[in-house]
């Protein structure tokens, strides 16, 4: 199975979310919130489509790749799940490293909250990506849906009626 960036995502976010969204059972479609994060992504660099490739490497697909300087650009909506989109950066550049593309650096853009961080992976990054990458292999791998987490970022997930709703008896 070919690991791309949505599921060490999902991995950082929630297990069930990762199962599901592994399995087939995708709801992205249906969310508004995910329509603004394409809105945001399309719209609020323009300029950057003449200067910087969108980037397909393996499972990857990078928002913006820089490659004067070697960086990668992530779009994001909001900060409120940045561990997540912090490892979903550092599994690019990882991605790139397993490519042959030294160097690479990234940056966690956050347009609406007019706020930037840079990413780097170090060597200790890097075993900790292939503990993920096992990881993600054994939930999706799993017979069962993992359990709800229940917490407060369910409300706004995609997945959350299917998650959420009451079976009648």
């Amino acid at each position: 199975m070919q690991i791309t960036g949505t599921h060490i995502n999902y991995y950082f976010i929630c297990h069930r979310k990762l199962w599901l969204f592994a399995n087939g059972i995708q709801m992205e479609h249906t969310s508004d919130l995910v329509y603004e994060g394409k809105l945001i992504h399309e719209s609020t660099y323009p300029q950057r489509s003449e200067k910087y490739e969108e980037v397909q490497i393996g499972g990857i697909k990078v928002d913006f790749y820089d490659t004067k300087n070697k960086v990668i650009h992530e779009i994001k909506k909001s900060d409120k799940i940045e561990t997540a989109h912090e490892w979903q950066l550092k599994y690019y550049i990882y991605v790139f490293l397993q490519a042959g593309i030294d160097g690479v650096t990234g940056i966690l853009e956050y347009p609406k909250l007019r706020k930037t961080d840079e990413v780097f992976l170090s060597t200790k990054d890097i075993e900790e990506i292939k503990f993920y990458e096992n990881e993600i292999e054994r939930i999706i791998a799993l017979v069962k849906v993992p359990d709800v987490i229940d917490n407060k970022i369910c409300k706004r997930c995609s997945y959350y009626d299917f998650c959420y709703i009451e079976e009648q008896t």
